[in-house]
């Protein structure tokens, strides 16, 4: 009897961490309900980004007076790349900087990587003026959040 083979690959990104196991155990079912054999490796990188609440909701009010009110709180991205590993050591807060231009439609611009991204300059001045009253209000308001 011939025996196939089949190698998948991915990036899991995920929120609760614990979801891993979920994710072997359910690919060893389904293929045992077929009759193969599911050898699931998962190899941890960078946990997903999650905000430290405390935090977050402490600059949101410094967000505001920066972005001059323009500010909204994004849906879980499952980011994961190396700033949740630096905001363990460290209180981090990831915040996403609006660079689409005025009247454009955020759903319907190019994302980055393609060749039609733009980014409304204008942005930039948000985007300092938002971290530099960040780092002022947190070393100033004797509040210091601890790292996770």
């Amino acid at each position: 009897m011939h025996r196939a083979s089949a190698t998948c690959a991915g990036v899991f990104r995920l929120r609760p961490q614990g979801l891993t196991m979920h994710i072997k155990t359910s690919a060893q079912n389904i293929a045992a309900s077929t009759g193969a054999e599911a050898k699931v490796t998962i190899v941890p990188m960078y946990d997903a980004v999650e905000n430290q609440k405390a935090l977050a909701d402490s600059m949101r009010p410094v967000l505001e007076r920066a972005a001059d009110g323009k500010v909204s709180q994004a849906l879980l991205s499952g980011a994961s790349e190396d700033f949740s590993f630096f905001s363990e050591q460290v209180p981090g807060l990831y915040v996403f900087l609006g660079i689409t231009p005025d009247g454009q439609d955020p759903a319907k611009a190019a994302p980055n990587h393609n060749p039609k991204f733009f980014v409304d300059e204008k942005a930039l001045v948000v985007g300092v003026r938002a971290m530099s009253m960040m780092a002022l209000n947190y070393l100033t308001s004797g509040a210091q959040v601890a790292a996770k």
